[in-house]
């Protein structure tokens, strides 16, 4: 298994063992892809909760663009639904784990056909 294999599965294990999710692997691993070179990289795999800017980032760069979603306000209701789901206290809330639980939310599995 190659290191994106390995992280496919911590993202799996955190759906189900810190969202009560079972994760649909075909698309958790087309959301880790579609994440990019980000998963490697300690700071950018991860979402800053607490960070009202790296929030808009998420609302923007992938809501907005990603997954082609009018800005409006359920779009930052659903960014925090999620956010509480994984676990405010979570200091490692994975970005591929996040987008995952966004695409599910708004059914734009779709998106990763």
């Amino acid at each position: 298994m190659g290191k994106r294999d390995d992280l496919i599965a911590k993202y799996a294990d955190d759906l189900k063992s810190k969202c009560d999710m079972a994760p649909d692997m075909d698309l958790l691993t087309k959301v880790t892809i579609g994440c990019g070179p980000a998963i490697y990289n300690a700071d950018a795999s991860t979402v800053a909760g607490s960070d009202p800017s790296e929030l808009e980032t998420v609302k923007n760069n992938f809501l907005i663009k990603k997954l082609g979603l009018k800005d409006g306000p359920e779009l930052m209701n659903a960014i925090t639904k999620v956010i509480e789901i994984y676990g405010k206290s979570e200091r490692n809330k994975y970005r591929a784990v996040i987008y995952y639980m966004l695409t599910k939310h708004f059914g734009k599995e779709s998106v990763y056909g």
